[in-house]
């Protein structure tokens, strides 16, 4: 026991035993600055220095900036940011397909790669008439004085519609003698017009210009969508005048004629007209006729 509470005042001793810290100037030996230390003073100064040191850059790094250079830590606005970015690269990826689905119709149109739809009129009448009379169309009371309160408040625009349809007309694109008519059997869902080199070639209808680009086969191709759901094509022109995205006014002049791309003989307009994605016969219903 005795050795023991020696060994404890010794080492009591040793902590509590005053030295003397001076700094003095080399040259003259002059005492500039002196300190009174204790080895336990020495070791409370340097752990609480170490206390502070690692509670100061713990919170100047929580609270700065600086967090988000540490690996694996991520901040709000950085997890908003990706989210968003996700988002908006979820709907590009949505468009691009879209648009690819939509330039896949083009080519097949522009190449020709679409068989025609023979339909049997006699099926569709029967079908029509017989599911008309599984139902019971007779008007009702209240339906007749609807019908009635309608037509007298709205009296001229119930055949607005009918009425704009019949008068839509098809303005021919260019004039000529037709070198090569419509055949479907043989894919040529198109009139070819021998036309005079540089000649203007005009819009059909009013519309909206959905392609103008040049292709190898057919050169500069120009395609103009109109109202109920008509689609007219125009290929082999010399230049075109207008852009996709344009609109275009029946008879306003869209391109001018040539002889661009490989499918073609000599200077002509290569006219093809389609209806709800199914190709119809020009002739029926332009004359091209100089």
């Amino acid at each position: 026991m005795g050795q023991k509470k020696t060994k404890k005042k010794k080492i009591t001793k040793k902590l509590l035993h005053k030295y003397r810290l001076v700094i003095l100037n080399e040259d003259t030996f002059e005492e500039r600055l002196s300190f009174k230390l204790t080895r336990l003073n020495v070791f409370v100064v340097l752990s609480l220095s170490t206390i502070f040191l690692i509670a100061g850059t713990t919170i100047f790094i929580a609270f700065t900036p600086l967090r988000e250079y540490i690996p694996g830590y991520s901040s709000s606005a950085l997890k908003k940011s990706a989210t968003d970015l996700h988002y908006k690269v979820d709907s590009l990826q949505q468009v691009l397909h879209e648009n690819e689905q939509f330039y896949a119709s083009i080519k097949q149109v522009l190449e020709g790669d679409i068989s025609t739809t023979n339909i049997n009129k006699d099926s569709i009448i029967a079908a029509t008439k017989f599911e008309a009379s599984q139902v019971d169309l007779s008007p009702t009371r209240a339906d007749s004085i609807l019908r009635e309160k309608v037509d007298k408040e709205d009296k001229y625009n119930l055949f607005d519609s009918a009425t704009s349809e019949v008068n839509f007309v098809l303005f021919p694109p260019a004039s000529g003698e037709i070198s090569e008519p419509y055949n479907a059997n043989d894919k040529h869902f198109a009139v070819d017009i021998i036309v005079a080199k540089n000649s203007p070639i005009k819009a059909t209808a009013d519309g909206r210009v959905i392609f103008a680009e040049w292709t190898t086969q057919t050169g500069y191709v120009i395609i103009v969508e109109h109202s109920y759901g008509l689609i007219s094509v125009y290929k082999h022109n010399a230049s075109l005048t207008k852009d996709q995205g344009d609109l275009v006014k029946a008879g306003e002049v869209i391109a001018t004629a040539g002889n661009s791309g490989e499918f073609t003989t000599g200077p002509h307009l290569h006219f093809e007209l389609w209806s709800d994605g199914y190709p119809i016969n020009p002739i029926n219903f332009i004359d091209f006729k100089p």
